[in-house]
């Protein structure tokens, strides 16, 4: 990610209202874009089709489907994401550009196996009952997911980050077209709609990266070499992933608040809807994560480093290991700033909002813990993106591990106190974590110049 900040720098040395304003507008797309575009593309099919989709229960199953294929697809593809970007990085650092392009077919064709064998098994095993049109689009949109997640790491990994929001928007398009021009045939024709349009984001992608990249050689396999592999790397992509859903996933399968919608597939009215609109209040913490951490802290991170390499004074080493930390804990007070004014309009029009959605205000305490838990792992994301840049992988790894055992042991106590308590779970889950990640943190930094003239020694 620390493409985008530099390209933020560029943008605020302008140092005027005007360029602070675009760099913040342009950190939210880049950051949130693509996520709101999906989530705004499958509400409005959910909106535009309740006249015609009969009965209305069909576009439920449509949107639990949805969110199924893309909850299990990221964890799925999490163990191969961040060391895929890894293994990227280091090629182009060493100037071998001719191993991205086999390699990312490669990974393709993995993702594709992997993708394909698990959601046939789970659509023969739990959905025998289902229509054979919808158990095919269901494996064909859960590999095409699958490696759209790859492509976008592939692409956000060499900063092609326009570009991806460009094809989302037009790959969204064509899911919103194609499912309201599908919607009489019922499911599979939403389901139909999403799958076509999700293929053409798919090829949008691809086409950018063989656009970049060329290679005498189709594919090839270093990516799963022993030697280039980072198993630290993979265990973070699957437990980081796997944190965010799981208690998504309790919620979905507790007795009393979970139900059946299709097949294997339940879901939770009374958990599902306060976290989906708390995400969409956090696109303001993102863009203050990436304008602060990544533009301020990358910058120092280089002048840290470009200062020990070049035999600089130990005051200018301090003075930058300073300026690291200061930046650090800016952006952190920062997004809690930025956020405490998000969960002040929730409170303040919270209650309107959920009465013009139809959903009861009695959601309204839910949806402010949620919002505040969002905000805490915006939060959390900004510390593991830290700790990347100073590579404490064993650190990161360690975090992600205890998001996972915490978040889905206290949702399960929170379940068992009873509605009271809904979301104090994963919210009590993030305040460990962050607590901990500050910390350890702390302990790195003090600790710097040590361990960067022991590794270089």
């Amino acid at each position: 990610m620390a493409g985008i900040g530099f390209e933020l720098r560029k943008i605020m040395r302008r140092d005027t209202l005007t360029g602070v304003t675009r760099a913040y507008v342009y950190a939210a797309l880049i950051s949130s874009g693509p996520l709101i575009l999906s989530i705004f593309g499958i509400l409005v099919i959910g909106l535009l089709t309740l006249t015609v989709v009969v009965p209305t229960v069909l576009i439920t199953q449509f949107q639990v489907s949805v969110t199924y294929m893309i909850a299990f697809s990221l964890i799925l593809t999490g163990p191969i994401q961040l060391s895929f970007t890894r293994f990227v990085s280091d090629r182009l650092f060493e100037k071998r550009d001719d191993l991205v392009l086999p390699n990312y077919h490669a990974m393709l064709l993995v993702t594709t196996l992997a993708a394909g064998a698990f959601s046939t098994a789970v659509m023969l095993l739990g959905f025998r009952d289902q229509s054979l049109h919808y158990r095919m689009l269901m494996v064909a949109g859960f590999v095409i997911v699958s490696n759209i997640w790859i492509a976008v790491i592939f692409l956000s990994s060499v900063k092609q980050y326009w570009q991806i929001l460009s094809s989302f928007a037009v790959g969204y398009t064509f899911v919103v077209v194609l499912a309201l021009a599908f919607a009489h045939y019922g499911l599979t024709g939403l389901l139909g709609g999403f799958v076509v349009g999700h293929w053409v984001l798919l090829l949008s992608l691809s086409a950018l990266v063989h656009r970049h990249y060329r290679s005498p050689r189709f594919m090839s396999f270093e990516v799963f070499h022993r030697r280039m592999a980072y198993p630290s790397l993979a265990f973070v992509g699957l437990l980081f992933n796997l944190g965010i859903w799981i208690d998504k996933i309790v919620f979905w399968y507790a007795p009393g608040t979970g139900s059946r919608v299709i097949g294997w597939f339940n879901a939770s009215i009374i958990y599902d809807i306060p976290v989906f609109i708390a995400y969409v209040c956090v696109m303001p913490a993102m863009a203050t994560f990436l304008v602060r951490i990544e533009a301020d802290f990358a910058e120092y991170y280089d002048a840290f480093y470009d200062a020990v390499r070049t035999g600089a004074t130990l005051r200018r080493i301090n003075d930058m290991r300073d300026m690291m930390v200061r930046s650090v804990r800016t952006g952190l007070y920062e997004i809690i700033k930025v956020q405490t004014v998000v969960l002040l309009l929730v409170v303040s029009f919270g209650a309107p909002l959920l009465a013009a959605l139809g959903i009861s205000t009695l959601y309204l305490p839910l949806l402010l813990v949620d919002v505040i838990s969002a905000s805490l792992q915006v939060l959390f994301l900004g510390l593991l993106n830290v700790f990347f840049y100073l590579d404490a992988r064993i650190a990161v790894l360690r975090l992600s591990c205890a998001f996972v055992v915490l978040n889905g042991a206290l949702t399960g106590v929170s379940l068992w106190l009873g509605p009271s308590t809904y979301g104090y779970g994963f919210a009590a889950a993030l305040v460990i974590v962050v607590i901990v990640a500050v910390r350890m943190l702390d302990a790195k930094f003090a600790s710097l110049e040590y361990e960067t003239y022991m590794l270089r020694s």
